[in-house]
């Protein structure tokens, strides 16, 4: 189980909490990964609960580890999906099929959390109605401002762009609207003097 503390930064990054119950009509939960192990603490802590969840959850490497035991919660409406890609087209169904009082719970990479925060506000959910806590993998979804193309699970500073092979600086600096941080070219002024990458948080 991680629950990284991550270093103060500029204004725009995300900040992550504890999830707690809140009084609500529904309750929609999204995770992937470890974040799994978060809805497992806030199902113990309220064991009836997850009668009126709908739960989607992406396992990535962990398995069965946290999806067997969520599944024993019997859950409203449990659906396990092999990706974000995958499982996207239900959370915006969700979403656009929500009732006044949903309150949503969000735990694991800060990719997917971004990514559904973002489909939630498009939806018109309001930001006080979602909380959310990082668990996992500290990996950062990027946007290089040059290209604009998104690298995902970025663990080093700086990259390499995916798309357009820059090298880039990872900065602080979030759009929530594209739920990923921003890339920056280290060496446009001096192509030949590129940092050695380094691991982020180290």
């Amino acid at each position: 189980m991680s629950k990284f503390q991550f270093p103060k930064a500029i204004f725009s990054r995300p900040v992550y909490t504890v999830l707690e119950r809140r009084v609500g009509s529904h309750h929609l939960m999204v995770a992937d990964a470890e974040g799994g192990g978060a809805l497992l603490d806030l199902a113990k802590s309220d064991s009836g609960l997850m009668a009126d969840a709908h739960v989607i959850y992406i396992p990535k490497h962990t398995g069965d580890t946290y999806s067997k035991p969520l599944a024993a919660f019997a859950p409203g409406q449990f659906y396990i999906g092999s990706s974000y890609e995958a499982s996207v087209a239900r959370l915006r169904r969700t979403l656009l099929g929500a009732h006044m009082g949903l309150q949503v719970y969000l735990a694991g990479t800060e990719g997917l959390m971004g990514q559904v925060q973002s489909e939630a506000a498009q939806a018109g959910i309001s930001p006080e109605s979602i909380q959310s806590e990082h668990r996992g993998s500290v990996a950062r979804r990027m946007q290089c401002v040059h290209c604009k193309g998104i690298t995902e699970d970025v663990t080093v500073d700086p990259f390499v762009c995916g798309h357009c092979g820059l090298n880039l600086y990872v900065r602080d600096h979030y759009s929530r609207r594209l739920a990923a941080f921003q890339g920056v070219c280290v060496n446009a002024e001096d192509p030949g003097n590129v940092p050695k990458a380094k691991e982020l948080y180290t």
